[in-house]
């Protein structure tokens, strides 16, 4: 699976948690969790196997950093 259809995939878990009932939103948004750690591991594959701009690719990661921490307090307010 593309890069971009992992992302497309985590957006769609995302959308799918904003709108769930309650009862349901924990195990979108633990998938949406999942989603997101297979995404930084295949930028950090293209990273290191040179595969794009490395200035695009340390922005995306640090956009992936603050979507994660997000994600997690709203994992959190369910608990």
């Amino acid at each position: 699976m593309s890069l971009e259809n992992s992302i497309l995939d985590l957006l769609e878990e995302l959308i799918m948690a904003k709108n769930a009932p309650k009862t349901l939103k924990s195990s979108y948004l633990l998938k949406a969790s999942g989603r997101l750690e297979i995404i930084t591991l295949k930028l950090r594959a293209c990273l290191e196997l040179h595969l794009g701009n490395e200035t695009k690719i340390f922005q995306a990661q640090s956009d992936l950093r603050e979507i994660g921490r997000m994600l997690g307090g709203w994992i959190r307010s369910l608990s």
